[in-house]
């Protein structure tokens, strides 16, 4: 692997949405009992965020559920998600980034972690990478109250490593890491999906083959790895070495990429009930592709079981496509097809559709396995349907299924990610 070594800061906004709650509130995040969480979906619902003094002194959890949360911590707030205004303080921190380093230097990972590339501007102040990600902490306390885990690498994934590992537990929550420091602080760590770039799934693998901390990766085989795992085998045991050669302004560049939706769903859904969020999942889907002008050749929808298994079933078309009726007839068949031998008594609690690497809308080309005529009545019906859902609203155009009692149809088309603006 080639290495190529510059000072990147990988940054996380700390416990985000529950310390913006906590800010609007004129309160203290460390000092503050808070959750976030819907409570008008049940006490099943999910916890988006957790206050940092919430973690610390009760152990409440991101992402637990709402009736883990003991009810009777004194003056617990649980507060209503606010997805517009998440997104308006992450744009204002985005802006405080874009003062320290060019746009082609800063890869916005999510809503509350970015990496920056802050190589070429140490030099004009005489900085070192810490003196410099101390100034842009301190100007987003400043600017917004919110405090900030740095960690400071060589790479991507060092920096991002060394943030997840060890700056979340520093008192300054900032911590830097050079090759050195890789056998010490990342070899250890256990279990091995607390390692950037390992899921559970993939945990499991490796521990089939003996692998449980990072340091057995280490000092294994990149071919025998390589051999069993593909090319992730490879890569994950040069991470574990603190190696990355992927450059963050590369991270703009992907010539291929995917689009989804998904949602948890607030009950139990039966078998005779997935057609209709199927359906629901295939129109908000179309609609993002629409709006995104790119259309693809297969999707995988994924199903996930009351018992948290689940699968994944693959829809493929001879031609690229963004259309609703399309997507949902066939992924229909296909989950028909996948349960027809699974009980009757069967619960699902998770669905999300992907479109697999989506392209840019091309000009049609015909198909002598579709019908074109059909396809273009279809498409000039969901255009009409989208114009009129954008202008009038969601209930004026919509399919017959949005009416039943199991769709999720018209109180999604009112969220920002799931959740009320």
């Amino acid at each position: 692997m080639k290495r190529v070594d510059r000072d990147i800061l990988a940054i996380d906004l700390k416990s985000f949405y529950a310390s913006v709650e906590c800010i609007d509130r004129n309160l203290d995040p460390f000092t503050t009992p808070l959750v976030v969480a819907d409570e008008s979906r049940g006490d099943g619902t999910i916890v988006l965020a957790a206050s940092p003094f919430i973690k610390k002194e009760y152990g409440v959890s991101s992402r637990c559920r709402l009736y883990d949360v003991p009810k009777d911590i004194p003056n617990l707030i649980i507060a209503q998600p606010k997805m517009k205004r998440y997104l308006q303080v992450s744009a204002q921190i985005n802006e405080i980034y874009l003062d320290y380093v060019s746009e082609q230097d800063l890869f916005v990972y999510s809503i509350d972690e970015s990496f920056l590339d802050v190589t070429s501007y140490l030099k004009r102040n005489n900085d070192t990478p810490k003196s410099y990600a101390r100034k842009i902490i301190k100007d987003i306390r400043e600017k917004t109250g919110l405090t900030v885990t740095a960690g400071i690498g060589l790479n991507m994934f060092m920096a991002k490593a060394c943030m997840d590992i060890e700056a979340k537990k520093a008192k300054d929550f900032l911590s830097q890491w050079t090759y050195e420091d890789i056998p010490k602080h990342l070899w250890s760590v256990t279990p091995l999906s607390k390692m950037w770039g390992i899921g559970s799934r993939l945990e499991k693998r490796l521990n089939r083959l003996g692998f449980y901390s990072v340091g057995d990766i280490a000092v294994s085989d990149p071919n025998f790895l390589k051999k069993e795992l593909g090319v992730i085998g490879e890569e994950i045991y040069y991470h574990s070495l603190g190696y990355d050669d992927a450059l963050l302004q590369e991270s703009y560049t992907a010539s291929d990429h995917s689009l989804s939706v998904g949602q948890v769903l607030l009950r139990d859904y039966s078998k005779e009930e997935m057609d209709v969020l199927i359906t629901d999942m295939a129109y908000e889907l179309s609609d993002r592709m629409y709006e995104e002008r790119v259309t693809a050749k297969t999707f995988v929808l994924y199903i996930g079981l009351k018992d948290y298994t689940g699968y994944g079933i693959k829809i493929s078309f001879f031609t690229p496509t963004d259309s609703a009726v399309k997507i949902a007839r066939e992924a229909i068949l296909r989950y028909r097809e996948s349960s027809k031998n699974s009980p009757d008594t069967t619960l699902y609690r998770n669905i999300c559709f992907v479109a697999v690497d989506v392209k840019d809308r091309e000009v049609y080309q015909t198909s002598l396995f579709e019908d074109y005529e059909e396809d273009i009545k279809i498409r000039k019906l969901e255009e009409t349907m989208l114009s009129i859902r954008r202008r009038y609203g969601t209930e004026k155009a919509m399919p017959c299924s949005a009416l039943t009692l199991s769709s999720t149809f018209i109180n999604r088309r009112t969220q920002i990610g799931g959740h009320h603006a």
